[in-house]
């Protein structure tokens, strides 16, 4: 039997991923303990003397309180420092690149696309039929390209060339094989690096945005209120689900595409297989 290589390169676990959610939920939990534990106030501390001295003053400062508007995930998203935005800009560009390559594997790592069967067909009757010449400039005809056509073609070609050709095209189209998978798997190794990077830039944008909560607690002598604490701790919040958002998605498509890869080469080296093995009994053949 030809064998082709099933995995020249493992499939990654999600165990970088879960590592990083980890630790940005370690950054994220430490940060709110400390910024958000409130401080113990009497009841003259909590509201200024001019509004709890005045009942429609407290009233009006309530009205206003309710009425204030919630902001955007869009403006939350560009509300941080500019470090912290062009972080989010590059998860955003890395989540389209993403989503390119995942479109283009979906149409392009097909079973009809790597081994049609009507092409491998045709090429197993011109074999039989002892047509090896055609066979060769039927796979290299541009319109049969395919995975299964380029490793026959490596083949035919050992077996013409060599005088004992019919010996020697299986290490032939073994080499093909695993040059051709070989690129299969490089095409996917886009998403892997994607799938790694996305968290990691989502915990650069957390510690940026816990530094700037800290920053700010430490300007304001330990006083600050947690409105001033929450565009950081935003932040820190937003990039850790941005980064998420795309690395998730993107190590699932990377797997299940490697996964596919596998079995569309062993289901091609056996498909292969049969329709060079006349070349191992007639060796007449021209």
């Amino acid at each position: 039997m030809i064998h082709f290589p099933q995995s020249l390169i493992k499939v990654p676990s999600l165990h970088k991923i879960f590592h990083s959610c980890c630790l940005e939920f370690l950054f994220i939990s430490t940060g709110l303990i400390t910024c958000l534990t409130p401080r113990r106030v009497t009841g003259q501390e909590a509201l200024p003397p001019q509004i709890t001295a005045d009942p429609e003053l407290l009233v009006d400062s309530v009205d206003l309180f309710e009425g204030a508007s919630q902001p955007t995930l869009l403006e939350m998203i560009f509300a941080g420092n500019p470090f912290g935005v062009a972080i989010v800009c590059v998860i955003l560009l890395l989540s389209v690149v993403s989503a390119y390559f995942i479109i283009e594997h979906f149409v392009s790592i097909r079973r009809k696309h790597l081994m049609p069967a009507p092409v491998l067909g045709e090429i197993e009757d011109l074999i039989l039929a002892g047509d090896i010449k055609r066979a060769v400039d039927f796979c290299r005809d541009p319109e049969n390209y395919s995975l299964a056509t380029e490793v026959i073609l490596a083949g035919l070609n050992r077996y013409q060339s060599s005088e004992f050709g019919f010996a020697e095209y299986r290490s032939a189209v073994e080499e093909a094989g695993e040059d051709l998978t070989s690129q299969l798997y490089r095409r996917t190794e886009v998403l892997n690096v994607i799938g790694s990077v996305a968290p990691m830039l989502g915990l650069t944008g957390t510690v940026l945005g816990m530094i700037e909560a800290f920053t700010t607690i430490a300007a304001l002598d330990g006083m600050a209120r947690p409105g001033q604490l929450a565009g950081g701790i935003g932040q820190a919040l937003i990039t850790t689900l941005l980064g998420l958002v795309v690395a998730i998605p993107t190590m699932v498509a990377y797997s299940y595409f490697r996964n596919k890869i596998d079995s569309i080469v062993a289901e091609a080296g056996k498909r292969i297989e049969r329709v060079m093995m006349p070349l191992g009994r007639k060796k007449t053949l021209k």
